[in-house]
């Protein structure tokens, strides 16, 4: 099913260009014959307004040190203020190679050495390895799996935040893996406890333009202002464009004093200036973008209907649990498998297939794996097939 103006059908070889889904299963699996659905980057080509940019930019033929100027600021604020309602100010945005890099300089900036940090598993793995990583304690706050959807035990969230003198709450919000894109009722009442108890929110947004009919994305930054003065917001066009190898993204936090603290830890770690093309591509997404992205959106919703409707079918052992957001979908293997050593040899010794297993967002996830959606139909319909087949053995 070809969009109206771009083609997501287009199979491209991303092989030998030193892509971390294609060219590294020797190095990370021990073999060489997965198909990869694995990392959340997707195997769609930018739209030529934004390669053309670009080229531009190289055509120059001179990078060096950068730093953003009127035009990034208000590419961005643009954005923000079309796709979700958010204002910002400009003074209030600190660029950074990544989000996963910022989490781990909030919680530097942020906490000491031994203080407590909040998660919400099954969540985005390197929220846990940064933590653990600075040598932080993880708090889980355990999603609650119930009726083929996850949900917040928010009294198990403002006991573990009392209990275990947390400092920081790590968001991902829509969340990976689960889908969820957070109501504002939710999302009020994780503010207001985290506010009652002196605690800093980082909240991942870095999925906030991958949403679906029916679900709305709401901003930590529009619940009000009383809760701005511990917040941190992480965003970037490396998700929603699929540039990641371009190392940007948008820091966005409105307090000074949080600002402060965040932008010391950050010169601490050597960070100054950002990638020269990684500016220029976010300015040039961000202003020519959206009707890509539009396309994109009805294609994805194409693909899980794809998945529903394939397990549905072929394997209904295997459960979808319906994805409100991201392009990252949660299947629940728990009715075809008994143990996670079962589900390893089914999906990478019998399907041959390459997926994030469930156990590596969170030890009760054992018997969930992640596939990655963000790729040309056919693609997909072939890792279903191989499922299937494993499956049928």
């Amino acid at each position: 099913m070809n969009s109206e103006n771009y083609n997501f059908d287009e199979i491209i070889d991303r092989k030998n260009t030193s892509s971390l889904k294609y060219d590294f299963g020797p190095e990370r699996k021990g073999r060489d014959d997965l198909l990869p659905l694995w990392v959340a980057d997707m195997d769609f080509k930018l739209p030529d307004e934004i390669i053309e940019d670009l080229e531009k930019r190289v055509r120059h033929g001179i990078f060096g040190y950068t730093d953003p100027k009127g035009n990034y600021y208000d590419a961005l604020k643009n954005w923000l203020r079309n796709r979700h309602g958010v204002e910002i100010e400009n003074s209030w945005v600190t660029i950074t190679p990544g989000v996963v890099y910022a989490i781990a300089t909030a919680i530097r900036a942020l906490t000491n050495e031994g203080d407590s940090v909040l998660l919400q598993q099954p969540v985005y793995y390197p929220f846990k390895e940064m933590i653990e990583l600075n040598r932080r304690k993880v708090v889980n706050n355990q999603l609650v799996y119930r009726n083929g959807r996850y949900e917040i035990d928010f009294d198990d969230f403002e006991e573990k935040i009392k209990t275990g003198k947390v400092k920081l709450f790590l968001l991902c919000s829509p969340h990976n893996p689960v889908g969820r894109v957070w109501t504002k009722e939710e999302l009020k009442r994780i503010a207001d406890i985290c506010r009652e108890n002196d605690v800093y929110i980082f909240a991942d947004e870095i999925h906030a333009d991958f949403v679906y009919n029916g679900y709305h994305h709401t901003s930590f930054l529009t619940l009000g202002n009383e809760y701005l003065e511990k917040l941190i917001i992480g965003t970037s066009p490396s998700k929603t464009f699929n540039i990641a190898g371009l190392q940007i993204a948008n820091i966005i936090i409105p307090n000074e004093k949080t600002r402060a603290l965040f932008k010391r830890e950050n010169e601490a770690a050597g960070y100054s200036q950002c990638s020269t093309l990684g500016l220029e591509a976010a300015i040039s997404v961000y202003t020519k973008g959206e009707k890509w992205l539009e396309e994109l959106l009805e294609y994805l919703q194409g693909n899980i209907d794809f998945v529903r409707k394939f397990l549905q079918e072929k394997i209904p052992t295997v459960k979808l649990i319906e994805p409100e957001g991201t392009y990252l979908i949660w299947l629940d293997f728990s009715e075809a498998v008994s143990d996670k050593n079962e589900l390893k040899t089914l999906i990478v010794d019998k399907a041959k297939l390459w997926l994030d297993a469930g156990v590596i967002f969170g030890r009760e996830s054992a018997l969930f794996e992640r596939i990655n959606i963000a790729c040309p139909r056919s693609i997909l319909e072939q890792a279903l097939e191989q499922l299937y087949e494993a499956i049928s053995e």
